[in-house]
């Protein structure tokens, strides 16, 4: 017969050898599921990523279309204003030349509309510079 030492030596080489196989088995399946569950992870993210970009460019062209509209309406309001005090100008220009002309003792007249014409040079200066910034 066979003592109690050897017979557990001979049982465990035996479960040992059984289960060698199954545990290398085991193993490998659980390492496979990790890696693609990391590959999983790491595409999902990238997706997300380039999802994100392509909404964020629509929104950034959108915005661009907004401010160019805006800005091609304060473009055409500005210039509206500058041809109209031009017009006022030129008006100015004429009436004051009347005026020189048949000015004698009403130069008070004169100095105003020397003054009228002063300030509107200047608000018409004010605008060009205006236009200029926006430009």
């Amino acid at each position: 017969m066979q003592p109690l030492a050897e017979k557990s030596q001979v049982h465990s080489r035996r479960s040992t050898a059984r289960s060698g196989p199954s545990v290398k088995w085991f193993l490998l399946f659980w390492i496979l599921i990790i890696g693609l569950g990391v590959y999983a992870v790491y595409s999902y993210t990238n997706h997300l990523k380039q999802q994100v970009l392509s909404e964020l460019s629509l929104q950034s062209q959108q915005q661009l279309t907004v401010l160019k509209s805006d800005y091609e309406a304060r473009i055409a309001v500005l210039s509206s204003e500058v041809k109209e005090l031009q017009n006022t100008v030129q008006s100015f220009n004429e009436l004051l030349t009347f005026t020189k002309d048949n000015a004698s003792a009403k130069t008070d007249n004169s100095n105003k509309l020397y003054t009228q014409l002063s300030e509107v040079r200047k608000q018409l200066d004010a605008l060009k510079k205006e236009m200029d910034l926006i430009k």
